[in-house]
């Protein structure tokens, strides 16, 4: 099973010869096709795409350091990934799959190692963050060549500067690389890939990736020994994968630009300056400069206080735009004079500011509402929520979804390695096995909460009529939007519960005036087993009946 550096994961039951298409399969990671003909043969970083890659992982880094920028991640990250004392984050949903008890069993057991060698629940915020901010997330499945059968042995977290997937064509023999017309009776083959990663553990910058290709330090490693999650953004013109950080480079470096502006013009502003007129007569141009700044030092002295000592020392330097002006008046002015230039007038205006601050969150997906620390959370009706938590609830579980697909590969490896399915019976199960996140988002809760509460009260509504002109499955899939599977299911534990005895039985309740039905023998139907009668008491309604049917006699007599 040992391929290169890895395994690979083969399919027993080979798909037929007959399925040609000349179209490859479409790819979600951003891999263009390398046509090549050695090892790295032609793959030459002509248009720098991977050293584009390279920086756009630098500059999601850079921008996650960034306030504001770091505050929506949070917000995001907060939402997806719920910390709980008791709960794991993330536990994998079966109820829809068709599989027996113990095959569920084992698959809860398998993803629950799979967490332990992640440390998911201890480092579930860390992980699901760099995945965000990188837009993918590379894990390596070590495990024992000797003995696969064992699974996975752990899984370490890969730098996604480190690591690139290569996808190249394999070329056949007695191809002509110049292009043709084909004849009508010619078939079209099927195009074939390797698919592999290159591994550079000591990568400084993107230029020393590509001269070390193929050479000493890169390791070439099997598709099917990495687990790779990327975001699902891909710029299909540069085939490449973006981050969710993407669309907000722009608005991230209009926020920066302003807010330096507004920095630099208000100190430039701020203060008041003097502007001192001195007299200097008849004095020739080199005379009335030195005594100009004979009056200059005179006057003017600067005071700085220093921190480190907690010192005020007089520091006479160089005039800047900060300090006053000194302008030389001649003979026939009016004489030494000093004027007072005003300050920056509205330097209060954060208007601009907060537009683009608006715009960094709609970029980033994050409400508008949340750049407000001091705004208050609503727990009121839904009516009150703004659309937009609404859509970042959807925006949030799109996340996860997408987030899930780590949580795929990894626990189809081990299922696989470890006997429990085949790779056959994973296609099947695949698109059945769900993941249940624990969910925080009160806004959703409540959304939901009163469309139940709608529900039920238009039931209450229409049960009169139920019978003659609606019927009981009618009302449960267009009322109570329950499906199939939920009133299968619904019905299932409906019965488990009456034969238990926690609710009575309906057939035996009155259904106009919802009391219980008189049974024979005179027992409740509300009873629960056997009804245990106290002797006295069924002594006493014997003499009652003895008594009953003397006076009975009496009249007939």
């Amino acid at each position: 099973m040992a391929k290169l550096f890895g395994f690979s994961i083969e399919e027993t039951q080979k798909k037929s010869t007959s399925i040609i298409s000349p179209v490859p399969k479409n790819n979600e990671d951003g891999v263009d096709n390398f046509i090549s003909s050695g090892f790295y043969g032609q793959y030459v970083d002509i248009e720098g795409a991977y050293r584009s890659e390279y920086d756009l992982i630098r500059r999601y880094r850079e921008m996650a350091l960034h306030p504001e920028c770091d505050g929506a991640i949070e917000d995001v990250v907060n939402e997806a990934i719920v910390s709980d004392l008791y709960d794991s984050p993330v536990e994998v949903e079966l109820s829809n799959l068709n599989a027996s008890t113990t095959l569920k069993k084992k698959i809860r057991e398998e993803f629950r190692y799979i967490k332990e060698l992640m440390d998911f629940d201890k480092k579930s915020h860390e992980i699901f963050r760099n995945w965000y901010v990188d837009g993918r997330v590379f894990y390596l499945k070590v495990i024992d060549v000797k003995n696969p059968q064992e699974g996975l042995q752990d899984l370490r977290y890969i730098d996604p500067l480190k690591i690139k997937f290569i996808r190249q064509e394999k070329k056949r023999p007695g191809s002509d690389p110049s292009v043709r017309l084909r004849k009508d009776d010619d078939a079209v083959p099927n195009p074939q890939f390797d698919e592999y990663y290159i591994y550079t553990p000591k990568v400084q910058h993107p230029t020393s990736m590509i001269g070390q290709m193929g050479g000493k330090n890169s390791v070439k490693i099997a598709k099917d020994s990495i687990t790779m999650c990327s975001s699902g953004l891909v710029d299909r013109n540069k085939n490449r994968v973006l981050s969710y950080l993407h669309k907000a480079i722009k608005a991230l470096n209009q926020l920066r630009m302003i807010e330096d502006s507004l920095v630099i013009y208000r100190l430039s502003r701020a203060p008041e300056r003097r502007i001192f007129y001195i007299d200097v007569g008849n004095l020739p141009k080199v005379k009335a400069e030195q005594y100009l700044k004979e009056v200059m030092s005179r006057y003017r002295n600067k005071l700085v206080y220093d921190a480190n000592t907690g010192e005020v020392r007089d520091d006479r330097k160089f005039m800047s735009m900060m300090e006053d002006f000194w302008l030389p008046r001649r003979e026939g002015g009016r004489g030494t004079e000093i004027t007072t230039l005003p300050g920056g007038q509205n330097l209060g205006e954060l208007a601009d500011i907060e537009y683009f601050q608006k715009k960094l969150y709609r970029a980033l997906g994050v409400p508008e509402s949340r750049i407000a620390a001091e705004g208050g959370f609503n727990l009121g009706r839904s009516s009150e929520i703004l659309r937009d938590e609404l859509k970042f609830a959807k925006f949030v579980g799109r996340l996860r979804k997408r987030f899930a697909n780590m949580f795929n590969d990894m626990l189809k490896t081990q299922l696989i390695l470890k006997n429990i399915i085949t790779p056959e019976d994973w296609k099947e199960m695949e698109d059945h096995i769900q993941y249940d996140f624990i969910y925080d988002n009160q806004f959703a809760e409540l959304k939901e909460s009163e469309l139940m509460e709608g529900r039920l009260n238009m039931l209450a509504t229409i049960e009169p009529y139920i019978g003659k002109f609606y019927s009981t499955e009618y009302v449960r899939k267009r009322v109570l939007r329950q499906s199939d599977q939920e009133i299968e299911e619904i019905d299932i534990q409906i019965e488990d519960e009456i034969q238990k005895g926690i609710i009575p039985d309906p057939a035996m309740m009155d259904p106009i005036t919802g009391e219980p039905l008189p049974q024979e023998g005179g027992g409740d139907p509300m009873s629960m087993g056997e009804q245990q009668i106290d002797p006295d008491m069924e002594a006493e309604a014997q003499a009652v009946d003895a008594e009953y049917q003397k006076d009975t006699k009496k009249a007939e007599l």
